[in-house]
């Protein structure tokens, strides 16, 4: 996916116009190079599925142009929709809306609501199991974890995991055997068997765990600590989770997300005002990029070189280059911007 056009980047459709220049010698070159670009804008257009950004409390979602960095339309959708998530066949994009009890299933491609599904109960943070089999909530203000059966169309409730105080960010492993949740007011890590449905063990964390990812191996699990000044790091391998290390990022650690090569991670300072790049081998900080407006969830460029983040107090999503470690574009969007998402992104 291309980096946003600003002075000093080179873009698909600047390459373009280097060729747009040269054909246009006299009127007929300059009608072919205006045909030219007219149909490569369409291809790029077509070819460029939106940003989709999360305004917690406006109850919509900004739908923005990759190619012209313009919100070009607002969602309405349940209450506070925080976090979303792409049906394991990629032909909808779900958006859980806490508050509001419905998941809006909305197309990734076109940003057109397909549905939405009542009956939800406060669907705060969602994954779907690597199987498929299982669509996993986490009820962030009414302390329970859910089981909803996927069939591809309604999921149906299965199973309610009390969990104690505030479910927060959730991880399934590869082998879709382990649901992980954080529990951001007891300061816990809870590790849940999902073919029992029960909890194997709870571990403490540090300050206010957020959201938690996990290495390629099922090895080791990341913990943001937005109470804190950093991420923790658990050993999950053996019968009993270990605490192995701190990694120091800045203040309000809290979102993670891929950098694509599955050994680096990215998670998102939301007091500090930055994002660090964390190598997860060797489990340090092996970069930093300032992040303005209190940085929360985050999205990657299929390519790497761009992180977009919703600039949660600043009513914006921010564009940074990985490159020149720099702010490159910001965008206005609702308040509260949470959630980000676009089809094009880097592997997670």
């Amino acid at each position: 996916m291309r980096g946003p056009c600003v002075p000093g980047y080179t873009c698909t459709l600047c390459r373009k116009c280097l060729l747009v220049k040269t054909l246009a010698s006299g009127f007929w070159g300059a009608a072919l190079a205006w045909s030219f670009l007219c149909a490569s804008g369409a291809a790029v257009a077509a070819s460029a599925p939106p940003v989709f950004v999360l305004n917690s409390l406006e109850a919509n979602i900004s739908v923005i142009d990759p190619d012209t960095w313009q919100e070009t339309s607002r969602i309405p959708t349940g209450k506070e929709p925080h976090h979303l998530y792409l049906t394991p066949d990629e032909k909808s994009l779900i958006v859980a809306n806490a508050l509001g009890d419905t998941l809006t299933f909305v197309d990734p491609r076109t940003a057109q609501v397909q549905r939405t599904v009542r009956g939800i109960v406060d669907p705060y943070h969602l994954r779907f199991t690597p199987d498929m089999k299982w669509l996993i909530t986490a009820a962030n203000r009414l302390n329970h974890v859910d089981f909803y059966r996927w069939d591809g169309k309604d999921p149906v409730l299965v199973q309610r995991v009390a969990t104690g105080r505030t479910p927060s960010h959730l991880w399934v492993d590869s082998r879709s055997s382990t649901v992980y949740s954080t529990m951001q007011d007891s300061d816990e890590l809870v590790a849940i068997d999902i073919a029992t449905q029960a909890i194997k063990w709870r571990t403490h964390t540090g300050a206010m765990p957020a959201d938690v990812y996990g290495s390629a191996d099922d090895k080791l699990l990341f913990v943001g600590l937005t109470g804190s000044d950093g991420v923790e790091v658990f050993d999950v391998s053996g019968r009993e989770p270990r605490s192995i290390k701190r990694i120091k990022t800045g203040n309000g650690a809290h979102a993670f997300r891929a950098t694509g090569d599955r050994r680096h991670l990215f998670v998102s300072n939301r007091v500090a005002n930055t994002i660090s790049k964390i190598d997860m081998q060797t489990q340090e900080v092996v970069a930093t990029y300032p992040a303005p407006g209190g940085p929360d969830c985050m999205e990657v460029s299929a390519d790497g070189r761009w992180i977009y983040v919703s600039s949660r107090w600043a009513r914006k999503l921010s564009v940074i280059d990985t490159v020149e470690k720099k702010v490159v574009r910001q965008v206005n969007v609702g308040k509260s911007p949470h959630g980000v998402w676009t089809l094009l992104h880097a592997p997670r």
